[in-house]
């Protein structure tokens, strides 16, 4: 870099000054925790009843009561949640799912443990979930259910996807671990579809410290989940008769509920979580406002007067316009703004899971073949150019800051580095290295600091 263009240039990355520079204080620290929190854990601990189930349904009671639902049932993890899902509205040996492509892994995998296998759909360029335009063609007679990501806590498109689902009679499973809480034109996300599963990990919007929810209104579907994994809760009492004959023995052979110190630590989070949710979307609407109108940046966030909202707004992106700002790629973007002194700003998102070799090469249970394969009738892999929006949406979109205050003066700040580098893109394009051929990753999400 020559002297001259440090001199000249007002970009903190060529040498000007930064424009962050308030102390981030407690700005990202998450989960919020209290003397309550503590209080509620220690408990557990001190009473040696981390192994039992009594805290967790109340939990659980609770859980049910603030979705508005008939019954929540509570697991080591989100992953173990989608896994009874699947099998609680029956997935079995060569059934399939549809998924979308950009998600995190245990939307799809777990499908492998219950003989089925997945197709991968599309996503929507500006909501990043599932487009129900390209549902429809992935359907077959071995379809049973469709799974729906409310993707960066964005609710999906539930009337569009219902009314398929409804057309073909199958079964909707909601991935609710990015929108806990969210609403869609008013409805609970999660409280749609047939089942929903939760990840409620220490970095989502409603974190528990390890584990994961799953609610539904169905009562079948309930009494499936409880027989494959909750085998301390799975008697011959059991509502649903089917499931008598083989009570006491967990269906799936797996030990799934949930550790007591963390539904202990979810009762308390629960009470507090829609206020610190609401102040949370307060920020982000404040800092995406400031930034309406500026060249290459469009808001990833859904507009709260249809009665929708992005629930606690985790892993927040923008969309990026590279032809509005001169071709700069997003790379080159996010490393101008990281220089500005902005906190918790990077590239991509989840890289197409169509790709990996997961769902192309791997020959899970040495069935001969690749497992997607060896649980399918058909040769389903999808190839590169199959999915265009999942394959390119990495190198249109980029982290923004989570913050977990509204304090105006910081988010002014972060705003105006933003927008400083937008505004001043013409000065980055000589020395833009690019993007990497992939930007993302399978498991990209991490704190924020």
């Amino acid at each position: 870099m020559s002297t001259q263009t440090a001199t000249l240039s007002e970009l903190a990355i060529l040498g000007g000054p930064k424009t962050v520079t308030l102390p981030e204080g407690d700005m990202f620290t998450w989960p919020i925790l209290t003397p309550e929190d503590e209080a509620a854990v220690v408990d557990v601990l001190r009473t040696r009843n981390m192994s039992g189930t009594d805290i967790t349904q109340k939990f659980e009671a609770e859980f049910a009561e603030w979705m508005g639902v008939k019954h929540a049932l509570g697991f080591n993890n989100g992953t173990s949640s989608l896994l009874a899902a699947m099998f609680g509205v029956g997935i079995g040996h060569g059934d399939e799912i549809i998924c979308p492509s950009i998600t995190y892994w245990a939307s799809a995998l777990p499908v492998y443990s219950l003989g089925g296998t997945v197709v991968f759909a599309d996503i929507d360029p500006l909501t990043l979930c599932l487009d129900p335009a390209d549902i429809e063609r992935h359907i077959t007679p071995r379809t049973k259910a469709i799974v729906v990501v409310h993707y960066l806590g964005y609710p999906a498109d539930m009337d569009a996807i219902m009314a398929i689902a409804n057309k073909h009679g199958l079964k909707v499973i909601e991935d609710v671990s990015h929108a806990q809480g969210g609403l869609y034109k008013g409805r609970k996300v999660g409280s749609i579809g047939h089942v929903s599963g939760y990840s409620l990990m220490c970095g989502k919007s409603l974190a528990i410290g390890e584990g994961g929810m799953l609610t539904t209104n169905d009562q079948e579907i309930y009494d499936r989940a409880v027989a494959f994994g909750h085998y301390e809760r799975y008697s011959e009492s059991i509502p649903t008769v089917s499931l008598r004959a083989s009570a006491g023995l967990p269906l799936g052979g797996f030990k799934n509920r949930m550790h007591q110190m963390s539904s202990a630590m979810g009762r308390v989070q629960l009470r507090s979580y829609d206020k610190r949710c609401a102040e949370i979307r307060k920020a982000l609407n404040y800092f995406w406002d400031q930034l309406e109108g500026v060249p290459g940046l469009v808001a990833h966030r859904v507009d709260e007067s249809t009665g929708s909202n992005m629930a606690g707004w985790y892993g927040g992106h923008g969309i990026y316009r590279s032809e509005e700002l001169g071709g700069l790629s997003v790379t080159q973007f996010c490393r101008a703004v990281s220089a500005e002194g902005a906190l918790g700003v990077g590239t991509g998102c989840n890289k197409a899971l169509h790709t990996h070799p997961a769902f192309n090469e791997a020959d899970i249970y040495h069935q001969g073949k690749p497992t997607r394969i060896a649980n399918s009738t058909r040769d389903l892999r999808q190839p590169i150019g199959s999915l265009p929006v999942s394959e390119r949406i990495g190198h249109e979109v980029y982290f923004i800051p989570w913050f977990k205050h509204f304090r105006p003066e910081v988010i002014d700040e972060y705003a105006a580095a933003f927008r400083k580098v937008a505004e001043n893109a013409g000065e980055l394009r000589a020395d833009d290295p690019g993007d990497p051929p992939n930007l993302g990753g399978w498991n990209f999400f991490r704190s924020v600091k």
